[in-house]
Order: structure tokens, then C-alpha cells, then sequence
């Protein structure tokens, strides 16, 4: 079960009054000047607005905000999760639901914003929309961007969690620099092999780092937390994407969490993949997944006895699909169970925790 606790300050509103997010702000900003943020290591100045493989310079990059219903129960609540989607990204994954924002560097470069828009914008989804966290979706490439804006947002009232919405391929220097700012990490273990994630992902050595990034992000924020409503305060939620021919390693990615991280740990499995951009030209990827792949994975979950979070329905493929050049809401019904509670594998009316 998840445990449950009263609401409590963020712990970045601590670092802000000692000083030490500043500091941390400081030291990130720093780094960017010869790019080492994320494993890729490009070694660019983007000080200077020079570009590597994220093809992103100083500024963040503000591709979308919405007040998100689709995400984890835990995630969503009643209001939604105050979502902020970053343009461009550290991996360039041929069947990226995102693709129209996430691998179109030049058409994003009009999305620039300055770091207290950012913070402002953080803002208007927790006072305007109500929304319970701020969601950072492909934030890799802007941490030290984050870091900057949560130093603008806390004097204008920012109070509650942050979530970290990533694909996964970490730095882990970075990560410790994120240590009490971030309240809740949502990473994608989304390979267990190097050469499959290089191939459709351009991610090298995708699970040393991913792994290592997990491992970190569990120490520093723990088991999911939530409050009283069911509304995660802290903690690590763990998402895998099913994929078609078994290319994701599912059964050897959940023996791994399982093993070296916890069988508490919370997962969210999601069958939702279509094939999206390049992937329709892709055999191996250019179809949905099958019920045996998906049962098959549920079979590893309850042999494992991996009993918290989430698991999506086989028809999850035909609601989840977000078009970011729709005007307003990138999610055209933005529906509530998308991603949704269902029992472990042959275990009937007994659900996943909640």
C-alpha cells in the first residue's frame, strides 16, 4: 500500500530560505557553459547559444501547459497535474507520441521563453487551474533552466510538488543536484538492452544510465507518498511503456526494479503504444501491441509480487494520443483513466494499491 501522510512544505521552499537553491541554480547554470547535463555530454557553451544533441541554447524551451487528467490517478486527482511540456529532448525515440514538439528543433526555437515566465507559468496552473503538482515533461535538457525558475516561483507563492517527467536517460551529477527540489520522480525504464535503445532511441549505454538514475532518484525520494485525498506528495513512480516484440525487455526491466530497487516500488504500466512518427515504417514497431505481450508482462508483475501502482487496459492505444498543433489542450478529451487501476494478473476483484 502507499503510504499516507499529512500535507507538508516542500522541501524546496527549505532550500530557497537557507539559500542553498540559489547555490544549486548557480552550480547547474554553470555547467551549461560547456553542456554536461545530460549523458550525452556535448560539451557545448549553450551560455552562448551554442546547440548539441538536444539542439536546445540558455533559455527553456515552453512548448505546451494544460491542466493534465489523463496522468496517474495519484497524479491527476480531481484537478489535474499542472503539466509543462519542454520542447526538444535527450533522446530521439522513432515512436515518440510527442514527436511534433520533442524532434522539431527549429520550429520550437519560437517557444524560447525566459526563466520567470517559466516560474509564472508554474504559478498560473497551481493558483488559476488548481492543479496539485507541476509536472516537468522532458526536462533532462532544462534542469538547470528548472532550478533557475523555482528561484523566481517560490517568492510568488509556489507550494506545491514538483514532479520530474522523464524518459529516463539521467545524468546522475545532475541528478544529485536535484536532491529535496524534486518531490516526486516519473522516469521511464524503457529498455533493458544498449543496443535496442541506441537503435530506436539515438540513447548509448540507455540502461547504465538509467538504471544508475533510478537507483538515485529511489534514495532520494523513497517509496510514492500520498495525502489523504490520494494525492502523491513524494516518492517514485516508475513508468514502462510495453512495446511490440518484446523490444522494451519488460520481464528483465521488472526483475531488475524488483531486485535492486524494491518490489514496493511503485509501477505504472502502460500498454498504450501505437506506432507514431517513424515508427509505422518500422516492422518491428509498426504495430500495436498483442494480448500475449500484454499478459505476459502482467504474468511477471504478480510472479514478482509487485503489487503498487497502475496498469493500463489493451484499449489504452486508441484514447492516449496528444496532437500539440490542436489549439489549446494538446489532448483532444484529455480522458480520466487513460491510465487507470486494474487487477494483477489472474487475481480476480483484487486491485493494485491505491
Amino acid at each position: 500500500m502507499f503510504t499516507e501522510m499529512t500535507n507538508i512544505e516542500p522541501k524546496y521552499i527549505y532550500l530557497f530560505r537557507s539559500g542553498e537553491l540559489e547555490r544549486r541554480a548557480r552550480a547547474l547554470e554553470s555547467r551549461l557553459a560547456s553542456c554536461d547535463i545530460c549523458p550525452h555530454v556535448c560539451k557545448v557553451n549553450r551560455l552562448e547559444g551554442e546547440t548539441g544533441f538536444c539542439r536546445s541554447g540558455r533559455l527553456p524551451i515552453v512548448a505546451s501547459i494544460c491542466a493534465h487528467r489523463g496522468e496517474e490517478p495519484a497524479l491527476s486527482g480531481v484537478n489535474g497535474s499542472g503539466t509543462i511540456f519542454f520542447g526538444n529532448c535527450n533522446m530521439r525515440c522513432v515512436y515518440c507520441q510527442n514527436h511534433q514538439i520533442s524532434q522539431s528543433w527549429r520550429r520550437q526555437k519560437s517557444n524560447e521563453t525566459g526563466c520567470r515566465s517559466l516560474a509564472a507559468h508554474m504559478i498560473y496552473l497551481q493558483d488559476e487551474m488548481g492543479c496539485h503538482n507541476i509536472n516537468f515533461v522532458s526536462p533532462s535538457h532544462f534542469a538547470p533552466q528548472i532550478v533557475r525558475a523555482l528561484v523566481e516561483a517560490v517568492p510568488m507563492g509556489l507550494h506545491i510538488p514538483i514532479v520530474y517527467n522523464t524518459g529516463g536517460y539521467d545524468s546522475l551529477d545532475t541528478l544529485k543536484e536535484l536532491d529535496g527540489i524534486v518531490d516526486i520522480y516519473l522516469p521511464d525504464i524503457r529498455y533493458a538492452d544498449d543496443k535496442t535503445a541506441k537503435k530506436y532511441s539515438q540513447a548509448p549505454d540507455y540502461v547504465k544510465y538509467n538504471r544508475a538514475a533510478m537507483n538515485e532518484m529511489y534514495r532520494q525520494v523513497g517509496d510514492l507518498v500520498v495525502d489523504g485525498n490520494g494525492v502523491a506528495r513524494r516518492g517514485l513512480i516508475v513508468r514502462h511503456l510495453i512495446l511490440p516484440n518484446r523490444l522494451a525487455g519488460s520481464e528483465e526491466s521488472l526483475q531488475w526494479i524488483e531486485k535492486e530497487l524494491s518490489p514496493s516500488v511503485t509501477m505504472s504500466v502502460m500498454s498504450q503504444y501505437s506506432p507514431r512518427h517513424k515508427a509505422p515504417g518500422i516492422p518491428l514497431l509498426s504495430r500495436r501491441i498483442s494480448p500475449t505481450e500484454y499478459e505476459s508482462v502482467l504474468k511477471c508483475l504478480s510472479d514478482l509480487g509487485m503489487e503498487n501502482g497502475w496498469l493500463q487496459g489493451m484499449e489504452s492505444s486508441d484514447h492516449y494520443l496528444p496532437d500539440f498543433e490542436r489549439e489549446g489542450h494538446p489532448f483532444d478529451t484529455d480522458p480520466v483513466g487513460a491510465i487507470h487501476e486494474s487487477p494483477p494478473h489472474d487475481v480476480p476483484n483484487k486491485k493494485r494499491s491505491a
